[in-house]
């Protein structure tokens, strides 16, 4: 299962972890991808979607709501 959010695309980031004596090992940055349900076409499915990407769905379907 990739690490890829299939709403915004987001996905892992690489860069460096620095030792105090500034030495460069590889690392990752995982996207924060939680399990939600979420109504789709009327029908409440399952999805993997970081947690940053719900937020932005829940504030803007509560917009809608008022």
């Amino acid at each position: 299962m990739s690490r890829v959010c299939p709403v915004t695309g987001k996905g892992p980031v690489s860069g460096n972890n620095r030792s105090h004596s500034l030495r460069a090992t590889r690392r990752r940055w995982n996207v924060n991808l939680q399990k939600y349900k979420v109504e789709i076409d009327g029908k409440m499915v399952e999805v993997r979607m970081s947690a940053r990407a719900y937020r932005s769905l829940t504030k803007t379907t509560a917009k809608k709501a008022k």
